[in-house]
Formats: C-alpha cells, structure tokens, sequence
C-alpha cells in the first residue's frame, strides 16, 4: 500500500498517523471538524501528511481506519469505500454513545453495525484494544524477541491479510480471531481490553510492556459474555 486513510484523527488516529508516516506510508487525514484543524497535525509529519474531508480521506486510502465515536458510524461515507478494506477501531461506550439496543442485547457488536452501514466494503476489527500511549511506543521491527499482538477480526480472509500487513508495517503481530461476530472478544471488559498492554494498573497510568501472540490468544479465548 502507499496511502493509508483516516477517519479520524483523534487519540487513535494521530497516533497511528505518526507510525503510518514512519513507516514510509503516506496519509490522509480527516475528522468531523474540517482539513484546516489539522494543520498542527500535518505539520508534524510532514511531507507524507495532508488534510482532507472524510470522504476524500476515503477515496485516497488504500486501507481506510475508521476511528471516530460509535456514536458518528453512521456519518462515515460509504461510496468511496466501496471495495476498500476498512480497519474499525471503534468500541462501544454507553456513556459516551448513547445506548444502542441492539449492542445492548448482545446479538451483534459494533464492527458487524459498521459492516451493515458499508456493505461493499470489507470491515476489519483492530486498533480497538490497546491504549493510544501504548500503541504509540510497542511497536518493534518484524522478528523482535519482544515483538508485541494485537488482535483482528473480519469476514474476509483477503481483508484480514491486507490489515496484518500493515500492522506488520507498524511494528506489530497479529492474531486472527475470527469473524466481526466474534470480535466482542476484544471490546471493553474483556480480558484483552488495554490492561494486559500497561506494565501495572490502572494501566492508563503506566508505560506499556510487550504482549506475545500466545498470550494474546490466550485472553482471548478466555472471555465470556
């Protein structure tokens, strides 16, 4: 890939911005607010940076993250993502989103209310479990004996490989757990959500330490509803 899109620049965004443009890939960058309030933000990364709508944002990727508020899913644009695989990095938070009766029920998660809002797309389910502080400074090169995980989910093998090349990319492993409808596994209260990436608790306090893949797959398998 060459250009990697954002919708989304916030906590997530920005930093996986920052290692997208250190690892050589281009973005583009959007949010809800317009190009012109992430100017500091461009300026920052300079060359391989620039600011654009979500829409054209969209259109430019060649791998789209989504990374705004559940809340917002509905506002991200579906015609230029038509084919395009789309990283969803969101989480469900009742206080921040409102409640949404089907989440609430259990019988479908937030990456699957995604897939229905770009049914041409293909949604991959990533980023979503791992503090930004963390993500920002985990990352190693391919092979690092201290090389950490992280977890995707997604309906399309294709997908699924394309995102875990660019997650290699930006320093870390993946571990494929399966489809968007099991990606409940990773959300928030489950044993792999953020804590196991902190060096003690609360972990949002505290520097990140590495996660294996085993270990990763581990927790996973351990959650319960």
């Amino acid at each position: 890939m060459t250009t990697l899109g954002l919708i989304g620049s916030g906590n997530i965004g920005g930093t996986l911005a920052r290692l997208a443009v250190a690892a050589g890939i281009d973005v583009v960058l959007s949010n809800s607010r317009g190009p012109e309030t992430l100017a500091d933000l461009v300026a920052e990364l300079g060359d391989r940076a620039r600011a654009a709508t979500p829409a054209e944002a969209a259109a430019a990727g060649d791998i789209v993250v989504v990374t705004v508020p559940l809340k917002a899913y509905q506002q991200v644009p579906v015609e230029p993502l038509v084919g395009k695989v789309v990283i969803d990095t969101n989480n469900y938070y009742p206080g921040r989103d409102g409640e949404i009766g089907e989440l609430e029920a259990g019988g479908v998660t937030s990456s699957e209310l995604l897939q229905r809002h770009l049914p041409r797309s293909r949604v991959v389910k990533a980023f979503n479990n791992i503090f930004f502080k963390h993500l920002a400074t985990l990352g190693r090169p391919a092979g690092a004996a201290d090389r950490t995980a992280l977890p995707i989910a997604g309906d399309d093998t294709e997908a699924k490989k394309a995102a875990a090349e660019l997650i290699n990319a930006l320093g870390y492993d993946t571990v494929d757990i399966g489809a968007l409808a099991d990606s409940w596994r990773t959300q928030p209260n489950t044993p792999v959500y953020a804590t196991p990436y902190g060096a003690a608790e609360p972990f949002y306090e505290h520097d990140g330490a590495p996660v294996n893949a085993d270990t990763i797959r581990k927790l996973v398998e351990s959650a319960e509803r």
